[in-house]
């Protein structure tokens, strides 16, 4: 834990949450977020660019740090090789210098090994509603978790993501196509093309029903449904029952981390 002592000014942070497939970079200073960078995961000079750019905008006196959350440990090691030898530092590691912002459930088999994306995403999210919540990240993997009404993390659901998905089928058939998703208007496919969008577009929205049913059931009510990750917006377009559709929700967490 960092020292209350070193957080009595206002932070400037870098926050970034480094997933499989792309990192969501933004600054934050003066009690705000600004808006988020999407970066290929694989393109680490590009992301370098990105962390030295923010990093100069902020005033050298200044308590600055870089607050992270990754499941890329290779992309997560060789950032804090390449942020040391620029001098950017501190790199506060959710899970490593710094805790997990929410509580987890005790009878959690292995809370060491639950993602720290998933934490903070839950974090932010319980933080929105101040009452028990359902989280779902449409990243490379669909992640849909329960927070409870204390602000406990009850545990969740691992699912392909869309794309990922889409990539499964047009890997291991001989002669299904890869697919952009996207937001499908209708269900009934009439070309195969249209048949994997449509179809996987339903298994997204169709899943998130039926766990967010599931959890309601365990706890006796229906929680606020809060959806973020790169595809959020299209299935919450046919998901009336989302509550809300918050972007980089994970960056949120990470400033209740620190």
């Amino acid at each position: 834990m960092i020292a209350e002592s070193e957080r009595s000014s206002k932070p400037h942070l870098i926050l970034m949450d480094i997933g499989n497939t792309n990192v969501a970079i933004a600054g934050w200073l003066d009690e705000c977020r600004g808006n988020a960078d999407h970066l290929p995961t694989a393109s680490f000079d590009e992301l370098m660019t990105r962390v030295e750019s923010i990093w100069a905008e902020f005033p050298g006196t200044a308590n600055r740090a870089v607050v992270i959350c990754s499941v890329c440990p290779p992309v997560l090691a060789r950032l804090r090789q390449a942020c040391a030898a620029k001098g950017i530092e501190p790199l506060l590691v959710v899970g490593q210098e710094i805790e997990s912002p929410i509580a987890i459930d005790a009878e959690l088999l292995e809370p060491s090994k639950v993602g720290t994306d998933r934490l903070c995403a839950a974090a932010g999210a319980y933080a929105k509603v101040n009452a028990a919540c359902v989280v779902a990240d449409f990243g490379t993997a669909l992640t849909i978790d329960l927070v409870a009404d204390n602000g406990i993390f009850l545990g969740g659901t691992i699912l392909p993501g869309v794309a990922l998905s889409a990539k499964a089928l047009h890997e291991h058939t001989a002669q299904l196509p890869l697919v952009e998703v996207g937001c499908p208007a209708e269900t009934l496919g009439k070309d195969t093309q249209s048949a994997i969008r449509n179809g996987i577009y339903a298994m997204m929205v169709g899943a998130l029903r039926e766990i967010a049913e599931r959890y309601a059931t365990d706890i006796g009510k229906w929680p606020p449904l809060i959806i973020t990750g790169g595809n959020a917006a299209d299935i919450a377009r046919g998901a009336d029952f989302v509550h809300k559709v918050v972007p980089d929700l994970c960056l949120d967490g990470l400033v209740i981390a620190y």
